[in-house]
């Protein structure tokens, strides 16, 4: 990706993780269920790790899955959460440097 200029659909759709991202709430949160090296986590086991409202995470996950990071499945009462690998993907490329050569700099 830094190889070349991003387009103006690809900046924008790379903004939006990164926005989401921005919030600690919500990096804690992507954290947590990335932790679980591809398997899904259940709310009820998210929602513990903080000092806000079920709501507030609640909202704060619905961020995520609208930034295309996370997905989700509602089982009974519960939600299960995982990780979209591809999208972190993106966003990891961007930021990798080790992909500017010398003569960049």
């Amino acid at each position: 990706m830094v190889t070349e200029p991003l387009t103006e659909s690809a900046a924008v759709d790379l903004a939006r993780g990164f926005k989401a991202l921005g919030d600690p709430v919500r990096l804690r949160l992507l954290s947590l269920i990335a932790a679980r090296a591809g398997a899904e986590v259940c709310v009820c086991d998210l929602t513990d790790a903080f000092e806000v409202t079920g709501p507030t995470i609640s909202h704060h996950l619905k961020v995520l899955r609208e930034a295309g990071l996370i997905d989700c499945e509602r089982r009974g009462t519960w939600v299960y959460y995982w990780i979209i690998p591809s999208a972190l993907g993106a966003l990891s490329q961007l930021l990798d440097a080790s992909t500017v050569t010398a003569s960049a700099r």
